[in-house]
């Protein structure tokens, strides 16, 4: 079965990858001189502390807290093949414990570890597992002694708490192996208690279900955003989100607060990595975002009952 034809396959196709590869980079000299780094404040408080939070890991890992339930997104916290991470983690991987549920977007490198998911299954035995359809076929053959729920876009999961998880479409695509192009499904989430909604955007171009989701659910408080992995736009437009696009797809979901992600982790494309901070800086000057924008360090935590960002340093 394959999957992605309302949104489009995502995946750019290989004559313009091969492109990508012989070309030079029109930003190589930039990319050099620039020195961004994502700020970690480190901090291990928001894992056993009682309040609904957000803390951000980098790349599209969250800590999320909300209705008193635990989530961790797409949880890539080391190198990647061939990939070093630019940045550090606020706590150690073996902090991570108490999780009560992992959210799996997709399964690219760069959002399902299939190390980092079993070690953190060793660590959280009670841990159930949010995946996209036939994503399960990833987990190997622990694959029998994990718990674990799949959805098809706009299907909700089954959850004993107050807290509603449902499976929404994105504009992307899904390949682990040279035989398995879109084979499985991949995908955004929202989390919704009755006071409060959350949107996991993962990885996605810019496309219509955007609008699609506010029609569907209404306008949720806060939106988790990628705004990098952008250039050259004639490869990457089909998958991922230059910042302006993300700006208009948080217009596009009404939301109240703009959380980007997806960028300064891992170096995955041709824009330097503090562009997209300095673009959507540029955005919120000019007034051009519709609501607050909410650009996290690592560790740093959102608290979501006061809906004010209160860093750790002030804990």
């Amino acid at each position: 079965m394959f999957y992605g034809e309302e949104y489009g396959s995502g995946q750019a196709s290989f004559k313009k990858i091969l492109k990508w590869q012989i070309s030079c980079n029109p930003q190589k000299e930039e990319k050099k001189r620039d020195d961004f780094q994502l700020k970690i404040e480190r901090n291990t408080s928001f894992i056993t502390s009682d309040e609904d939070l957000i803390v951000w890991l980098g790349h599209a890992s969250f800590f999320i807290r909300i209705g008193g339930v635990s989530f961790l997104t797409d949880p890539c916290l080391k190198d990647l093949p061939m990939i070093k991470r630019q940045v550090g983690l606020p706590c150690s991987i073996y902090d991570l414990i108490g999780i009560d549920y992992l959210m799996i977007s997709h399964g690219h490198r760069d959002h399902f570890d299939e190390a980092i998911i079993h070690q953190l299954l060793d660590q959280n035995p009670k841990m159930e597992l949010l995946l996209p359809l036939k994503i399960s076929d990833l987990l190997g053959k622990k694959k029998k002694n994990i718990k674990y729920q799949e959805a098809a876009w706009w299907q909700q999961y089954r959850l004993s708490e107050d807290v509603e998880v449902f499976f929404l479409p994105a504009k992307h695509w899904n390949r682990r192996f040279l035989n398995d192009f879109n084979r499985q499904l991949w995908g955004s989430f929202l989390l919704r208690t009755k006071d409060k909604s959350i949107y996991f955007g993962a990885d996605s171009a810019y496309a219509s279900h955007f609008k699609e989701i506010r029609e569907t659910f209404g306008s949720p408080d806060i939106c988790m955003l990628p705004v990098g992995a952008y250039k050259p736009s004639y490869v990457m437009s089909e998958a991922h989100m230059h910042p302006g696009e993300a700006v208009h797809a948080f217009r596009d979901l009404g939301g109240k607060v703009m959380v980007p992600m997806h960028y300064g982790t891992y170096d995955l494309s041709d824009e330097p990595l503090g562009e997209p901070v300095r673009i959507l800086k540029d955005l919120e000057q000019q007034g051009s975002i519709a609501g607050e924008l909410l650009m996290l360090n690592l560790g740093e935590k959102y608290r979501l009952h006061q809906e004010a960002l209160v860093s750790n340093t002030k804990s």
